[in-house]
């Protein structure tokens, strides 16, 4: 004797609720599709950076020395009391690191707007311009640094001896007490310079010729069409140029490490929170007060990305 099978079948308001379903997560996914492909990868950064962070934060609480594996013992806020009661080190090394990038910052721009207008308009060898002002991007931070370094050697290098050439007597440049941080400064605004270029470049090749033409055809001059028509349309740009390169230059490090090492040099001349916190970590094995030096420079960079965007938002309604 054999049984009689037969298939299954869903009622139709079974198939009715389904389809439902469905049609409802089809529509939602394409109304959303754009945050449901880029969650994997938000939920990854997020991840390599909520981490680090956190793990930063617990070890400035503790008094953590020696070796990350090492006991410690959690001592609340009193890392954040001594490091922020320190005149001796952390106070000037704040100081050094917003004198370093307000100086870095204006001149990069400045410069880098002026030779973004010089390039703004076509002419012959204008490619071969483009790229000899590129160069300096290619190498790495520490190359430059190390070359830098090389030119400015006070007793064999190049620029003490093009100083003779026209009667100045030779500079310490980075070998100095006063004067290596200039020096230093002059390195990233050679390097960065660039940068800023090929940003506001960008910007200028984005923007309609007609308000020029207008300007032009009322009578404005050169300085009056840039002052009044170029800025203006171009300042959300010159934002996103300050953003980009005015947190890159508070996060500086390689150039000063590669042209004075450890400490900033023996008076900590060049010693920005950078520096500082590494000696404290690498050289002293601080971990706990390097954790703290962090913490504070990365609400520093955290409120100066909110004031920029914040501005940038305002120039953009």
């Amino acid at each position: 004797m054999s049984a009689v099978l037969t298939p299954r079948t869903d009622s139709p308001e079974a198939s009715a609720a389904s389809l439902d379903t469905t049609s409802a997560w089809s529509r939602w996914a394409n109304e959303h599709r754009k945050w449901l492909f880029a969650a994997p990868a938000m939920a990854f950064v997020a991840v390599l950076i909520i981490f680090p962070v956190a793990w930063t934060g617990y070890l400035s609480l503790t008094d953590a020395e020696g070796s990350v594996r090492a006991e410690s013992e959690f001592i609340g806020f009193q890392n954040y009391l001594d490091v922020l009661t320190d005149t001796d080190r952390f106070w000037p090394a704040v100081w050094r690191t917003v004198l370093f990038t307000s100086v870095v910052l204006f001149f990069e721009v400045v410069l880098g707007m002026a030779i973004a207008l010089l390039l703004w308009r076509p002419f012959r060898g204008e490619r071969w311009v483009r790229v000899t002002i590129l160069l300096p991007l290619v190498a790495t931070p520490v190359a430059v640094g190390m070359m830098w370094r090389l030119i400015f050697d006070p007793n064999i290098g190049m620029a003490n001896q093009l100083l003779g050439w026209i009667g100045i007597g030779p500079q310490p440049w980075l070998a100095g007490q006063h004067s290596a941080l200039p020096t230093t400064m002059f390195i990233d605004i050679w390097q960065w310079t660039p940068m800023v270029v090929l940003i506001l470049l960008a910007g200028l090749t984005s923007l309609s010729d007609e308000p020029q033409e207008a300007a032009r055809i009322d009578g404005a001059s050169s300085w009056q069409r840039f002052r009044h028509v170029t800025l203006p349309l171009l300042m959300p740009t010159v934002i996103v140029a300050i953003l980009l390169r005015g947190i890159d230059a508070l996060k500086t490090f390689d150039i000063l490490y590669a042209t004075k090492g450890r400490g900033g040099g023996s008076f900590h001349e060049v010693e920005t929170l950078n520096v500082y916190a590494y000696g404290l970590s690498f050289d002293y094995n601080d971990y706990g007060v390097s954790s703290t030096v962090l913490i504070i420079f990365f609400l520093i960079i955290i409120g100066v990305m909110w004031a920029l965007t914040y501005r940038k938002k305002g120039l953009g309604r």
